[in-house]
């Protein structure tokens, strides 16, 4: 996936998404000093949501509507959404202040009339979250757009995920990244499964990442080491702060310890490497070689006695041992003179 001049893929720096969602608590100052905070803690992006609770669900009060079983308990998804929704009267003032931060912003659309606006908006690409994984018309809808695609997996089967990819491939999307996500909030870790980011990749051929909905800096970290270019993590300027989502996010100076241990891991992943470091050169001299323990005159029998493998490594290799024993000294050795083959008759 290439995004402004950036490619995102194995081997490239880690793609780092700072997901607003609904910790503006319906401020706009506070969503831009959401952004500002994605910045100062190393983010390549922000991640919005562009939608409204009747492009969701409808205001009814019944059973079927009643939220159960999680931290959003007592609610109907009509109030859950209008509380989370952010204004679309926003765009255009987040885009500016991105723009001006060196950010990339995009959304996650949730029906037709979202695409359409985001378009207007000049979003760069578009995010599928977890839940519309299985709306064909939506994705078809996105698809017609032919910008880059990053795609939720939580929840979904592996066949709804490969339906999901056709989908977008036979409408127009070429460019597409697959996240693995578990859609729990907040994510146990004994359900992340992040083995599966390796999977997505070679099953489908794509860049693969993680949205990350757990608790510390763990998941994201090992997601790397897996594999994973990119990662979405909710941020928030408070937890103390009550709201739909700031209870599984992370605070600015803990977003900005993920960056770090990230950016830390991409430099520890490295290479296939066996050939010694330009640090490791220098401690070649540590290792063990032949060397001579007893003063030795011209003649004389090297034996088990006079010589022995210790350490540095100035002497022959210790591979030569059996090779020298037996053989007779070219001359007068001191005791602690590394063994060469010139000493060796």
């Amino acid at each position: 996936m290439k995004l402004n001049n950036r490619t995102i893929c194995s081997g490239e720096p880690v793609y780092i998404i700072a997901e607003m969602s609904a910790n503006h608590n319906q401020d706009l100052g506070q969503a831009i000093r959401i952004m500002e905070a994605a910045k100062e803690a190393g983010a390549d992006a922000v991640k919005l949501q562009t939608y409204t609770p009747d492009s969701l669900t409808i205001d009814c009060d019944n059973d079927y509507f009643r939220i159960k079983g999680t931290i959003w308990e007592g609610k109907n998804l009509y109030q859950l959404y209008g509380e989370a929704a952010t204004p679309w009267d926003w765009h255009p003032k987040l885009k500016e202040c991105a723009q001006a931060l060196g950010l990339d912003l995009f959304s996650s659309p949730f029906d037709a009339k979202a695409v359409d606006f985001l378009e207007e908006q000049g979003v760069p690409l578009y995010k599928v979250a977890s839940f519309e994984l299985v709306d064909k018309p939506l994705l078809q809808k996105i698809a017609s757009t032919g910008k880059p695609v990053i795609m939720s997996t939580g929840m979904a089967s592996l066949a709804e995920i490969d339906e999901a990819v056709k989908t977008l491939r036979e409408n127009g999307t070429t460019e597409i990244a697959l996240l693995k996500c578990t859609s729990a909030y907040p994510a146990p870790l004994e359900e992340m499964n992040l083995r599966t980011i390796s999977h997505l990749a070679q099953t489908f051929a794509v860049a693969t990442g993680l949205s990350d909905h757990s608790m510390g800096l763990a998941v994201p970290v090992a997601a790397v080491a897996l594999g994973a270019s990119i990662i979405e993590k909710h941020l928030t300027l408070s937890r103390s702060v009550p709201g739909p989502d700031s209870a599984f996010s992370l605070e600015t100076h803990e977003f900005k310890e993920m960056v770090t241990a990230v950016r830390q891991t991409e430099k520890a992943l490295g290479t296939v490497r066996y050939e010694p470091t330009t640090k490791e050169k220098e401690s070649r001299l540590f290792r063990r070689s032949l060397f001579v323990v007893k003063n030795m005159v011209a003649g004389e029998k090297f034996t088990s006695q006079n010589v022995r493998v210790i350490r540095p490594g100035h002497g022959l290799s210790p591979k030569f041992l059996d090779v020298v024993l037996g053989r007779r000294a070219e001359k007068n050795i001191s005791r602690g003179t590394p063994l060469a083959w010139k000493l060796v008759g």
